[in-house]
């Protein structure tokens, strides 16, 4: 009876050792994987863009001027164009850039400007994988009306846009490499996130000038709390038409932070809870976008065949 006890006694430990190791497994898994956020329907692919031309798309924006159609352009070594295509993936037109040049274009954006009821576009030529650049560009541009019915221009004949501001930038404390831009929708705050191997890439943000002229050096925000990566290489981001959400990519899937209160500052939504979410099957993913009425996400690749999901919310 003794040795049945002793026995009993010891599986009895053993089980709960085995029930607090499979809690504890289970604590690392979710810290390592942060929950995926419900919020949002599974990815859809809608298309493949149609434009060969579009050769690594690594920037991207919902038109304001053309509801249903979509912005973006190459990486570093391209000519400075920006390309427009629909939902379906159909071209619909390529501009080139008056003023300025694709040293390392990196992501694209859109918000307001020095003329009231106006959109622009802001491109972030901000990639700096070297480390030498002492200054960076953000062209900003009245966006573009894309005319209906056939495309307009080829990246071989491109229609021009108006004359590009450069708004130069410089990082308070030494070099960065970035690749993802955000504007805010309605102050037109410029946000940028570092691009670097941790859990907490640092941001950076300036107020957009109404007049280019003098360098900007940048203020440091903070950083993006990402707990539960242990590391992550942001490559995109966006701010929602309402500026109460905020999405970031990298090479993996997407990451969204929402405000706790409408009311609330926009710069305390990095200090919110992240939630993953899924963009899909890409390639070399480095995109991701907003649809215009802020009900889904979107996401292209940098690969070919490049193609487009859309991601909606419940």
């Amino acid at each position: 009876m003794i040795l049945l006890l002793t026995v009993c006694g010891l599986l009895a430990v053993s089980a709960c050792q085995g029930v607090s190791q499979s809690k504890n497994a289970k604590a690392e898994r979710n810290q390592t994987n942060p929950p995926t956020y419900d919020v949002y329907l599974p990815p859809t692919k809608l298309a493949d863009l149609e434009d060969q031309a579009i050769t690594e798309s690594s920037g991207l924006v919902a038109s304001r001027t053309s509801p249903g159609s979509y912005w973006t352009h190459n990486d570093a070594g391209n000519g400075p164009l920006i390309y427009a295509f629909d939902s379906q993936g159909r071209s619909r037109g390529v501009w080139r850039v008056t003023g300025a040049t694709n040293y390392d274009w990196e992501d694209l954006s859109t918000g307001p400007g020095p003329k009231p009821d106006t959109n622009y576009l802001y491109i972030g030529d901000i990639g700096d994988n070297d480390g030498t650049r002492s200054e960076i560009v953000i062209y900003r541009i009245p966006e573009p009306v894309i005319p209906n019915g056939k495309p307009v221009g080829t990246a071989e004949q491109p229609h021009a846009t108006e004359t590009a501001e450069a708004i130069r930038l410089r990082y308070p404390d030494g070099k960065h490499d970035s690749e993802a831009l955000l504007v805010h929708p309605r102050t037109g705050r410029i946000y940028l996130i570092v691009k670097e191997k941790t859990a907490k890439p640092g941001i950076y943000g300036a107020d957009a000038p109404t007049v280019s002229g003098e360098v900007i050096t940048l203020a440091r925000i903070g950083e993006a709390d990402m707990s539960g990566r242990s590391e992550s290489l942001i490559n995109g981001g966006a701010i929602s038409p309402d500026g109460q959400r905020a999405a970031l990519s990298d090479y993996t899937q997407g990451y969204e932070f929402v405000l706790s209160d409408a009311s609330a500052p926009f710069d305390s939504i990095w200090k919110q809870p992240m939630r993953t979410v899924d963009l899909g099957k890409r390639k070399h993913g480095e995109t991701i976008c907003y649809r215009l009425d802020g009900k889904a996400l979107l996401a292209t690749s940098e690969r070919l065949p490049a193609p487009l999901f859309e991601i909606v919310r419940r």
